[in-house]
Order: C-alpha cells, then sequence, then structure tokens
C-alpha cells in the first residue's frame, strides 16, 4: 500500500500558518514604535500625576519641638488638605483674578488671530507678502514666555520705557501699566502678543485646506469677501476655532510665567497672584508640598472639567456641521 501526498494540498495548509505568523509579527510593530514615547509619558507625565494625587492625601505630623530625627512623621491626611486649599483666603481672589485675565485674553487672543487669518487668506495670491506676514505675526511665539515677560517689564517701567518718552513728547502723562489698576491689563497683553500667531497659524492653515472653487462659486453668486468669511470661512474653520479655545482655556488656567517675571519690577504682584503662584508659594517658601499638590490637583481638575465642558457643549455643533 502506498502514501500519496497531495502536495499543493499540503502547501496550502502552511500557508495560513506563515501569514498568520507574519500576522502577528507586525502587529506588534506598532507598540514598538509606540514604546518610547508610552515610556516617557508614563515616567514624566502620568507618574508624577499620581504622585501629586497621593501627596494631597498625606500630612507630616509634628510630635515635640519638631527637631528629632523621627519627630516629623508622614501620616494619612484625607482630604483636609483640599478643605485647607479650597478656605484659604488667597485662593478665590487669584481664582477670580484668573477669571477675568481669561475673559481679557482668550477672545481678544482669538478675535485677533482668525482677523489675521482672513486677512492673510484673503490676499493668498500674494506669496511674498504673506509670508512675511505670517512669519511676522508668528514670532513671537518664539519667544519663551520668561524673555517676553522680561522684555514687556522693561517697556511697563515709566524710567527706562520708550513708551514714557513717547507720551512726553506729545505732552500727555503715561500711565503706570505696573499699576494695581493696570496690573491685569499689562500681564494680559505680555500673553496676547505671545499667544496670536500660535492660534492664526492654526486657523490659516484649516483656511488653505478650502478649496478655492467654492470661493469663485460664492463670487460668482454675487457674495463679496465679508460675505463669504461670515457665511463659508469661518464656519468651516470653526473646529479650529473650537481647539484653539480650548488650548488657550487651558493656558489661561495655567498662567505663571508672566506674573511671576514681572513681580520683581512691580509691588503690586502678590505671591499668590494666581493659583499656580500659590502652589509655588506653598511648595517653595512654606515648604508644604501636601497643600501645593491638593490645590495642583484642584487646578488639573478644574482644567478637565472646564475643558470637557465647552467641548461637550460645542462639540457636535463644531465638528458634526453635517448633523
Amino acid at each position: 500500500m502506498s502514501l500519496i501526498i497531495d502536495k499543493p494540498a499540503a502547501r496550502a495548509r502552511q500557508v495560513p500558518v506563515k501569514a498568520a505568523k507574519r500576522t502577528t509579527k507586525r502587529s506588534g510593530t506598532p507598540y514598538a514604535f509606540l514604546a518610547p514615547a508610552m515610556i516617557l509619558f508614563a515616567l514624566f507625565l502620568a507618574a508624577p500625576i499620581f504622585y501629586a494625587g497621593y501627596l494631597s492625601l498625606r500630612k507630616v505630623q509634628v510630635s515635640g519641638l519638631g527637631l528629632g530625627a523621627a519627630s516629623r512623621t508622614e501620616v494619612w491626611a484625607g482630604l483636609s488638605n483640599y478643605a485647607r486649599s479650597l478656605t484659604d483666603p488667597d485662593f478665590l481672589p487669584s481664582v477670580l483674578r484668573v477669571g477675568a485675565y481669561g475673559l481679557i485674553v482668550v477672545p481678544t487672543m482669538l478675535g485677533l488671530a482668525l482677523l489675521m487669518a482672513l486677512l492673510l487668506d484673503a490676499a493668498r495670491t500674494r506669496e511674498s507678502i504673506s509670508k512675511f506676514a505670517r512669519i511676522s505675526i508668528f514670532l513671537p511665539y518664539a519667544v519663551p514666555a520668561v524673555v517676553a515677560s522680561l522684555l514687556w517689564g522693561f517697556l511697563y517701567l515709566p524710567r527706562v520705557s520708550p513708551i514714557t518718552d513717547l507720551f512726553e513728547a506729545v505732552g500727555i502723562t503715561a500711565p503706570n501699566l505696573l499699576s494695581s489698576d493696570l496690573t491685569l491689563w499689562a500681564v494680559a497683553n505680555i500673553a496676547i502678543w505671545g499667544g496670536t500667531g500660535f492660534n492664526m497659524i492654526v486657523i490659516y492653515t484649516a483656511l488653505r485646506a478650502v478649496p478655492t472653487s467654492l470661493y469663485e462659486s460664492a463670487r460668482i453668486d454675487g457674495a463679496s469677501d465679508f460675505t463669504i468669511a461670515w457665511r463659508i470661512k469661518i464656519p468651516i474653520v470653526m473646529p479650529s476655532l473650537v481647539m484653539t479655545f480650548v488650548f488657550s482655556l487651558i493656558a489661561t488656567l495655567q498662567v505663571f510665567a508672566e506674573p511671576m517675571t514681572l513681580r520683581p519690577l512691580a509691588n503690586t504682584i502678590s505671591t499668590t497672584w494666581t493659583p499656580l503662584m500659590k502652589v509655588y508659594r506653598d511648595a517653595f517658601t512654606r515648604n508644604d508640598i501636601h497643600a501645593a499638590a491638593a490645590t495642583s490637583v484642584i487646578i488639573a481638575l478644574a482644567t478637565f472639567i472646564l475643558s470637557f465642558g465647552f467641548l461637550k457643549l460645542v462639540g457636535r455643533r463644531a465638528f458634526n456641521q453635517e448633523d
């Protein structure tokens, strides 16, 4: 009795096995590329967040005079640090101050960014002028916040500012921009000057993706440039506006560098002028890292709630316009 082997059938059975092995091997390739970023994210972003949450639930208990090696022990605190942060008399004024700061910065910055993007898109045929304008508007964003704050701080100082000389040349008394009444506007001006260019580039990129045939059809129907901008361009770039608004909202809640840099130049900016400055004071001046961690967690939760709430509010209208 002879054994007959069907070689094509045997090869056909081996092909799926080899294909499955190759598929399994390829399926792990994306994770290998993502592994460095995931490791860095876990080490330098996720781990500090969990550690801050852990510290916010602890406190230091002092026994005796607190001078011995075992006189200071870390114990469970529960939510007492959060209650202490929320009832701190400096916390609510700093929150209200940041709220007023956001009401100035976010609408002004996004309005200027949208206006500049529309103007550049309207003159898109003049490529040389448009390129120079884009670079000029975006350039302040490339300046670090600390450097920009120092530059503007010296422009605000009456004794060294050329703005004061210009006012005096025309017989007008220059306002003290670092006074208690104008400090908020001075800090907001730095943020607007630095952030408008980035938001303009985002909106302008969205405008460049729109086919010019759409505008030509509107012009044939008799639409003016203003009508095209209001009825066509702005609704199309609404997702970009929503994204830039969320970015600006997060940056507003985390404002720190500008007032912290201006503080040595003006006695109107306190150590708790913003919530993050209060965190810095508690952690590095009072050496109370547990209260600082609790305030940090509160700021993070407020940022998440406001950003997520805004996206839920306008997300469907902005990203699903066909509905």
